[in-house]
């Protein structure tokens, strides 16, 4: 029989997502893709958003689905002008789409 869930034996751990920090540094020099594709003003620095829509587990994704954020679009901590994720991710996510969505928008720009 083969293992249909594509998850190791009980007892054992599923291997660590491996970190990459040069990835992420990349992503934090990007502009923030929802002010890119919603023709907004960022007014605050970019930062690294690990996906959450439909993820299954509350570990986070791999550094390398990182997405850049604006701190408005992703904490909204202090930049209160804009719809933060990680305050309203059921309104974020009506408004923009799922966040996996921007993935593939950004990658062309690495070189």
């Amino acid at each position: 029989m083969s293992n249909l869930a594509q998850r190791p034996p009980l007892g054992l751990k599923q291997k660590k997502k491996k970190k990459d920090p040069k990835h992420l540094e990349y992503i934090r020099s990007l502009p923030c893709c929802v002010c890119q594709a919603f023709y907004e003003v960022q007014l605050s620095p970019t930062a690294a958003h690990h996906t959450i829509h439909d993820r299954f587990s509350t570990g986070k994704t791999s550094d390398s689905l990182a997405i850049p954020l604006c701190e408005g679009h992703h904490q909204g901590l202090w930049d209160k002008s804009k719809l933060a994720i990680h305050e309203h991710p059921k309104k974020w996510r009506e408004k923009y789409g799922e966040d996996y969505n921007f993935i593939g928008k950004f990658k062309s720009m690495k070189s």
